[in-house]
């Protein structure tokens, strides 16, 4: 059991390791709503769409999540605005502030001399630099994401499930979906800095997903969803230390192929079950 306990005898890495399951927390439970209702567009577009406001307040000197909170408000709004004003699907929206946003949170950083270096940073993240005080603002979002959620459960529920019925009992549909962009943007928002723009989507997406073939609950896809995004942040931070592989890049890629891993056991299942 040494090779499992020896990755986090230095405080850096239990900084690290809580870090990443305060991120799993947050991303698994937003994630789960996520892939119910298809908007893993959209989460990428938060995801990647961050960056901009990123970029300007490292520049500026500004708090990186005042300047990753802007951006999402600006992706949120042009989504909303594009969906309004025009006649194309909203998905034709995501894309365009999806390239855009990233386009140009890529030509903002490329200006800076540390070009490389800075949007390598902002966009793989860096969990074995988490702070104290990165663990702080993760608690407090993952805190306030389970309150939110459990609040508006059954108000998502329905949207999700019946938006026409949801409508008829006094909820509002287009309130309720702009409350889970605002949680999607809060998840991405305070987990970047501990995994990066481009990969935590990763862990909004995979562990809800895998969790999805293996329950059908919804409070059950949340719980299973963050065991397996904890499982994920383990198994990806102790072959990182044994391995010196990146970090963060070893966690997303952990939970996707933990996805994949069920999916062939649920096929392989169903070829040997006897037919009922």
């Amino acid at each position: 059991m040494d090779w499992l306990v020896a990755p986090f005898e230095d405080a850096f890495m239990q900084r690290a390791l809580l870090g990443g399951i305060l991120t799993v927390v947050t991303t698994s439970i937003v994630g789960t709503w996520v892939v119910i209702r298809g908007m893993t567009f959209i989460g990428d577009a938060l995801a990647h769409g961050v960056l901009p406001g990123i970029a300007l307040a490292f520049v500026w000197g500004l708090d990186l999540r005042l300047g990753a909170l802007a951006s999402a408000l600006v992706v949120v709004a042009g989504v909303g605005l594009v969906n309004r004003r025009t006649r194309l699907p909203e998905d034709t929206g995501i894309g365009l502030l999806f390239v855009g946003m990233l386009a140009l949170g890529v030509i903002i950083i490329s200006r800076q001399r540390s070009y490389a270096g800075e949007l390598s940073q902002f966009l793989f993240g860096n969990v074995l630099a988490v702070t104290t005080a990165d663990l702080w603002v993760q608690g407090v979002a993952a805190v306030g994401v389970t309150i939110a959620v459990v609040g508006g459960y059954r108000a998502f529920l329905l949207v999700s499930f019946n938006p026409e019925k949801a409508s008829s009992l006094g909820f509002r549909p287009r309130v309720a979906h702009m409350a889970m962009l605002v949680l999607v943007a809060v998840a991405v928002i305070t987990s970047f800095q501990a995994v990066g723009t481009l990969l935590v989507f990763g862990l909004l997406v995979a562990p809800p997903a895998t969790a999805s073939l293996l329950v059908r609950r919804v409070p059950s896809m949340m719980v299973v969803g963050v065991l397996l995004g904890i499982a994920s942040v383990v198994v990806g931070l102790v072959v990182s230390f044994h391995h010196a592989t990146a970090p963060s890049a070893t966690m997303a890629f952990t939970a996707v192929a933990i996805f994949f891993v069920v999916l062939a056991g649920r096929e392989v299942l169903a070829m040997v079950r006897p037919p009922a």
